[in-house]
């Protein structure tokens, strides 16, 4: 008798810990795909109340084109022998740069990339590029490297 009131009460206490990891589990799930990227390598919490603090980042606010710093370079290395011209030093939000990087890639008629923060065109397009620069408003571009 005692064994069989021991396993009955065994056995409610493990449905009632499976229940309560299903709802765990179905709110973990819910979350949406774009949520779900910024966990930074958060998977799945027991806990019910459990929230993760996500990091409001906040993109750089962009400097006026006056006081951007920028560098415009020729590199040749891990591109298998083939001449980049890249544009460094742009302080601003991803959006933005992706903006100057279609435009500069547009008036040089050529193609490239905006990657890590820097402006890839194809081909050695130095002086066109710093000559458009200058003419946009960004005084303080330079080249540098040769």
């Amino acid at each position: 008798m005692a064994g069989t009131c021991f396993l009955q009460i065994l056995m409610a206490k493990v449905i009632t810990e499976e229940i309560e990891i299903k709802e765990t589990t179905l709110i973990n799930l819910s979350m949406s795909k774009k949520n779900k990227n910024n966990r930074r390598g958060i998977v799945f919490s027991t806990d019910p109340d459990f929230e993760y603090n996500y990091d409001n980042e906040e993109d750089e606010e962009t400097l006026a084109p006056a006081q951007q710093k920028l560098r415009v370079t020729l590199d040749r290395k891990k591109r298998k022998g083939k001449e980049v011209t890249l544009v460094y030093g742009f302080v601003g939000s991803e959006t933005d740069l992706k903006e100057l990087g279609k435009w500069l890639k547009s008036k040089c008629g050529v193609g490239g990339s905006v990657k890590d923060g820097e402006i890839l065109i194809q081909g050695d397009q130095r002086k066109k590029a710093i000559d458009l620069l200058l003419e946009k408003g960004y005084n303080q571009t330079k080249q540098s490297g040769g």
